[in-house]
């Protein structure tokens, strides 16, 4: 049987064959690689608490390989590599790349400053990873497929707003818990 963190580490092997479909303009492949990835992700996690198979490396690398499939997603598909019929905008790219960097940035500083803290993911950043996934989707269906969707706005600012609801939600949380810890102090 397949652990969970094998699963992880097979979504993070995907992303440089997803990079190389997408630039060689391989979209169908791509796509198909893009799901695989995705499935890998619900998997690995589903895995992981059915069967007991929580790691320390588990609950570290789940988190990158997320981060390294979106970000390379983002910024692939927000430039014009290869002709594309709907690309995601920069300025998307550049918030969704921007709330990953300042929540790095937190959590080194708090695991600096405050000792070790694993941080569980909230519903508002699920719901993030969520829509990027859709959105990541629904451009690379409307490239390998050479279809319009007419909402590609609303979805680009729905996709948007919550990336800047859950990293602000985030920031709340780490704030607090500077809060907490200088009054134990």
């Amino acid at each position: 049987m397949i652990s969970a963190n094998q699963l992880t580490i097979l979504r993070m092997a995907f992303v440089p064959l997803l990079v190389l479909l997408v630039v060689y303009n391989y979209l169908i492949g791509a796509l198909a690689v893009f799901m695989l990835a995705c499935v890998t992700d619900l998997l690995d996690g589903f895995i992981a608490r059915k069967f007991g198979q929580k790691t320390p490396i588990g609950a570290f690398l789940d988190p990158i390989a997320d981060k390294l499939l979106m970000v390379s997603c983002f910024i692939l598909l927000s430039r014009n590599v290869v002709e594309l019929s709907v690309n995601i905008p920069l300025w998307l790219t550049i918030t969704v790349i921007g709330r990953d960097i300042l929540l790095v940035v937190s959590v080194v500083i708090i695991n600096l400053t405050m000792g070790r803290h694993l941080f569980s993911p909230s519903i508002y950043g699920k719901a993030t990873t969520f829509l990027q996934l859709l959105t990541v989707f629904m451009v690379l269906v409307a490239n390998a497929l050479n279809i319009d969707m007419p909402l590609w706005g609303s979805v680009f600012y729905l996709t948007a707003a919550l990336t800047v609801i859950s990293g602000l939600h985030y920031m709340g949380r780490g704030m607090k818990l500077f809060e907490y810890n200088q009054e134990e102090v």
